[in-house]
This record gives C-alpha cells, sequence and structure tokens, in this order.
C-alpha cells in the first residue's frame, strides 16, 4: 500500500494531535512525517481542505508552518524471520537496535528497520517451480529458534505461476524467489508487510469451533473458567490485584507455541521483568529458554501516549501472521485500559463529544473489532491448516470499580471473566480470582475434551473412594455449589461464631477452607506449584471433593466435626500441591485420608 508522497504544513498543534493543510488527497491511515525531524504520525481525520494527525513521537518544539509530508503508506508492521525474541515499540521500532545506537532513550524521528537487514536465514524451499500459487500457500521454512520453524507464505494477494524459488542464505530483504503476474514478474522474499488495522484474510469457510482447552497450569482457571485456545479473556482489577503476574505466568506455563506480550503504558520496571525474566525461564514442553518463542511489544508508561493506541494492533497482527502459518498463539495485552485512554486523549484533542466518563462514543466499536480478531481459523493457502489467536486484555478499572466503560464493553466482547479481587489479593491469594464474580462460557463446550482427558485418571483413582462423584464435570460443579454455600455460611459465622453452627454447616467451612487453600491458591514462584498439571489438577480436587462427601456422611451418623478436623492430614492436603514427589504423592495421601476416614468410622462405631 505505497503511493506518491505529498507535501501540506501545520495549522495547529494540540499535544499528540496535530492539523494540518495543503494536500486535498489525504486518505485516513496514511503515514505522514512531521516536521524537520520527520516524527512519524497517522492520518486519523479528513475535515474539507484539513486533517488530523496523531503523532506518535514527542511534539516538544513544534510550530505552525512546519512541513508535514504525507508517504502515501499505511502504517504496517514488519513480518518474517527476526521476529522471535525481538523487542519493539508501538510503532514497530526494535528497541535493542535503538538501544545500541542511542542508548537507554529514543531520540525523536529515529528510523531502525524492525527486522534485522544484515543476518542471514537459511530457507528450504517445500514448492516446485513452474506450479500455480496463490495467498498464503506455504512456500519453504526457515529455522528461526529451537522451538518455531518460520514458514514462508505468499502475500495476501498475490497469486500467479512460480518463476524461481531457490534454496540458500538470504536476508529478510534478498529475493528468494518470482512469482508471474499479468504477464509481469513480482519478486518474493523471505519478509512481507501488512497494515495493523486490518485483519489478515483468511480462508473463505475459515471460522472454527473453539473446542480444544487452553492449559495454563493454573488451577482456578484450567478447572472452574477455563479458555480454549482461539477464546478471549479479560482480567479485569484494581491496583495491586496481581494482573501483570498473572499475565506474566500464562504467558509462561500457557500450552501456546507462540506468546506475544504487549505491554501497552505499563511501568517500564514490569517489562525489565519480563526481559530479564523469559530468557531464564524454561519451556515446560522443551526446555528451552521461552524467548525462543515470545515476541514483546513495549510502549511503557513514558513512551508517548499515542503510540499505545497503535501498539495493540501492531501485536495482534504479528499474532494473525504466526497464526496463518498453523501456529497455537496468546497475546497478552498488559493493559486495554491504557489503550482506551489513549484513544480518549487523542478524542479529547480532536475536540469530539464525550461519551461516559469522558471516553469516545465509538469506544465499543474499537474494543469489538479489537477481539473479534482473535479465534481458531483455517488459515488461508495451502497445504490445509489451522491456527488460533487466544486474546488475554488485563483491564485496570480506576479503584477497582467494575462498573467503569472500559471493564463494562470488554465484558461484553469476551467469553472468559477472570475477575480479580483485592481482598483475596492482600491476602496473599494468589491468583485473586474471584469464585463468585468470575465465570467461562466456554465450559460447556469444553466438558467433553476434559472428560475424554481425565477418564483414565478417574478409572485409576475413584475406585478407592466409592464416591458417587465420578466425573470431572460434577466434581467441579459440587465444589462451585460449596464455595458458593461457604459464602452465606461464613455471613452467618460472623454473627454468631462458628461454634454455634450445625455440624453440616461446619463441614462446608472445612472444606471450602481446603479448596481455598489446598486447590484454589498457588505460587506463581513456587518451583513446583508454578505450574500445575492436568492430572495433579484433576487428583487435588478429587480428593478434596470426596473427602467432604465421606466426611459428610460420618458427621450426619454422629460423628463429631472436631474429630475430622483434627486429622493430621488436613494440613498436608493444603501443602501436597508443593510436595516434589508430585503426583505420586497426591496418590499417596488419598491412600492415607482414606484409611484415616475409615479408621474414625471404626474408632465410633458408625454403622454403614
Amino acid at each position: 500500500m505505497t503511493g506518491e508522497s505529498r507535501q501540506g504544513e501545520i495549522v495547529w498543534i494540540k499535544g499528540t494531535v496535530i492539523m494540518g493543510k495543503g494536500i486535498d488527497d489525504v486518505k485516513i491511515g496514511e503515514i505522514a512525517e512531521v516536521g524537520e525531524e520527520g516524527l512519524i504520525g497517522e492520518v486519523i481525520q479528513v475535515l474539507g481542505n484539513e486533517f488530523a494527525l496523531q503523532v506518535y513521537e514527542n511534539t516538544s518544539g513544534l510550530k505552525p508552518g512546519e512541513k508535514i509530508i504525507v508517504t502515501g503508506k499505511m502504517l504496517v508492521v514488519e513480518l518474517g524471520p527476526g521476529l522471535i525474541g525481538g523487542v519493539f515499540d508501538g510503532v514497530d521500532r526494535p528497541l535493542d537496535e535503538i538501544y545500541k545506537s542511542m542508548g537507554a532513550f529514543i531520540g525523536r524521528g529515529i528510523r531502525v528497520n524492525p527486522l534485522n537487514r544484515k543476518k542471514k536465514w537459511h530457507f528450504k524451499p517445500q514448492v516446485d517451480v513452474g506450479s500455480e500459487v496463490s495467498a498464503g500457500d506455504i512456500l519453504g521454512e526457515v529455522k528461526e529458534t529451537s522451538m518455531v520453524v518460520h514458514k514462508i507464505m505468499v502475500p495476501p494477494g498475490l497469486n500467479g505461476k512460480l518463476l524461481e524459488l531457490r534454496e540458500g542464505d538470504f536476508t529478510v530483504d534478498d529475493e528468494i524467489g518470482a512469482i508471474e503476474i499479468n504477464g509481469g514478474k513480482k519478486a518474493l522474499k523471505l519478509m512481507q508487510e501488512w497494515p495493523v488495522r486490518i485483519p489478515r484474510p483468511i480462508a473463505i469457510d475459515g471460522r472454527l469451533e473453539p473446542d480444544e482447552p487452553l492449559t495454563t497450569g493454573q488451577r482456578v482457571i484450567d478447572v472452574f473458567f477455563p479458555i480454549p485456545k482461539g477464546g478471549t479473556a479479560s482480567i479485569p482489577g484494581g491496583f495491586g490485584t496481581g494482573k501483570t503476574v498473572l499475565l506474566h505466568t500464562l504467558a509462561k506455563w500457557s500450552d501456546v507455541d507462540i506468546v506475544v506480550y504487549i505491554g501497552c503504558g505499563e511501568r517500564g520496571n514490569e517489562m525489565c521483568e519480563v526481559l530479564t525474566d523469559f530468557p531464564e525461564l524454561k519451556d515446560p514442553r522443551t526446555g528451552r529458554p521461552l524467548m525462543e518463542r515470545t515476541v514483546l511489544i513495549a510502549n511503557t508508561s513514558n513512551m508517548p501516549v499515542a503510540a499505545r493506541e497503535a501498539s495493540i494492533y501492531m501485536g495482534i497482527t504479528i499474532c494473525e501472521y504466526f497464526r496463518d502459518q498453523g501456529y497455537d498463539v496468546a497475546l497478552m495485552a498488559d493493559s486495554t485500559s491504557r489503550w482506551a485512554e489513549a484513544l480518549r486523549e487523542i478524542s479529547g484533542s480532536l475536540e469530539e463529544m464525550p461519551a461516559e466518563r469522558g471516553f469516545p462514543a465509538y469506544l465499543p466499536d474499537r474494543v469489538a473489532e479489537f477481539y473479534e480478531r482473535g479465534g481458531k481459523v483455517k488459515a488461508l493457502g495451502r497445504p490445509e491448516r489451522a491456527g488460533s489467536v487466544t486474546m488475554v486484555g488485563a483491564v485496570s478499572p480506576p479503584g477497582g470499580d467494575f462498573n467503569e466503560p472500559v471493564t463494562i464493553h470488554t465484558m461484553k466482547f469476551t467469553g472468559t471473566f477472570w475477575g480479580l479481587d483485592e481482598t483475596l489479593a492482600y491476602r496473599r491469594h494468589f491468583p485473586a480470582i474471584n469464585w463468585l464474580k468470575s465465570y467461562s462460557l466456554y465450559g460447556e463446550r469444553l466438558s467433553s475434551a476434559y472428560l475424554e482427558s481425565f477418564s483414565k485418571y478417574e478409572k485409576e483413582i475413584c475406585a478407592k473412594w466409592e464416591s458417587k462423584y465420578k466425573g470431572f464435570d460434577e466434581y467441579r460443579k459440587r465444589a462451585m455449589e460449596l464455595m458458593k454455600d461457604a459464602s452465606e455460611v461464613e455471613s452467618i459465622a460472623k454473627v454468631i461464631g462458628e461454634s454455634a453452627l450445625p455440624d453440616n454447616e461446619r463441614m462446608v467451612l472445612l472444606t471450602t477452607d481446603l479448596l481455598k487453600e489446598g486447590f484454589l491458591t498457588q505460587h506463581a514462584y513456587d518451583e513446583v506449584d508454578a505450574f500445575c498439571e492436568m492430572e495433579k489438577q484433576f487428583l487435588l480436587l478429587q480428593m478434596i471433593i470426596n473427602f467432604h462427601e465421606i466426611s459428610s456422611e460420618l458427621v450426619k451418623k454422629g460423628v463429631p466435626v472436631r474429630m475430622i478436623k483434627e486429622m493430621p492430614y488436613i494440613a498436608r492436603m493444603k501443602r501436597v500441591k508443593e510436595d516434589r514427589g508430585g503426583i505420586e504423592a497426591v496418590k499417596a495421601l488419598i491412600a492415607e485420608v482414606c484409611q484415616g476416614l475409615e479408621s474414625i468410622e471404626k474408632s465410633e462405631g458408625v454403622v454403614s
């Protein structure tokens, strides 16, 4: 998407928004260079013979009358080998390269190619010369990292006969082949460009049902509020509730092929933590550093506000590119509230009519457009393949108010809601996901996948317990019922005291305490408990729920709750999740708890 450059001039300046004139054929979305330093801007409004730009750099020192060069190009992202492991700002500039040349601060008007033009990659063709190719067809491969094989595709919009395709070592800008189009010749390269505000195309019947669970290793998510590959989720929470830590955890442990992490308006030290931690962390599936499957976009709070708005689109376009190669990709956006604030600031500078809390009236449309770009799809081109983009966006509502516009509109367009609770966070309960406020619209859809996965564990363990709750879905529902019952019982206990409650309600409180401490709470930095495999999740849940059912039967038959609470295994049930013995330690504890309950039954002379 290129055209001729045209020159105009600045009329007025208001923050990062500049009004220009002197060019008649300006189009919304065109990129402009402003002033003598050539600051990067994008056309966002056209009013007769005037046009407005949002500038992605500091506008200090600019004055009316200075030149504006509208380039005829759109805001694009370079896509090709070299993305993985890269760190880019909100307008696709490589921060590591800028640091080498300029130090810790980015100068105005700096221009650096996003992808390294000197590094060579070995390309192996997979298509014969002379064959007909079309948009999305895979031409060959580049081994980008030990974890990612980069598929080189025919760029969207190109169809024709393959005239040349060579194996060898090439830079991203070298010609690797050529395609015949309308009697002419079009060069093929390892890289391609795509406008960030336009979704990449998919196959005609491309939308697929997201029916494969995304395993995160976080028990409260995987069991109670799951998300599929290709699903969408929001994480709203006030200051200090653990949004960023949860996003870091999901980026580390989710079973996806590639992670794109966007730091949108967040503090610089948080992005530094990602940069320092990820190279040291090992992927649980391969043992390789996590950066070998990660792309970072850092537009921190000390960078220009307008670039936050673009950073979100940069990230989702990179996700779509790897999705088109057939990969499962996760986008972690921290946080979309900062993106919405950038929209509000730009809208205010344009003097648009504000809606609720000053946000523009089109905020719901922008939120919907963003999350609509997620999903599981059939990719364009051959061979036939499917890929997914799972989108997880943190929301930072002022004062933890979930009724503010960004949170409300995000809830409308996402299928999973992980609401973080300040009270839980201050108790050091991680993840601080409130189990009574959160929900997942994907639970029923994923039930069959979970049941199939857990069937082998049920056969192995359930016979020992003789419990009527034998299915994973039933265990999950029973746990949620107990947590809801406990919230009511706790309210009563605050008034009359726990000791005054009937034994059956005291048993509910005991079990929910086990659920909170032994299942829902996880330790993000513990070597064992940071990631919990699905089999272990099932066994822990089964142990606690079956313990409750059998103990409740004993209580009905006259066994005092005190005796059950004094069992030596109670404390171990809360801590076995951290046992280095892993799954075997849980199985051993299940057997001991079962024997302990049988001993109580015999000692009290309870008749079965």
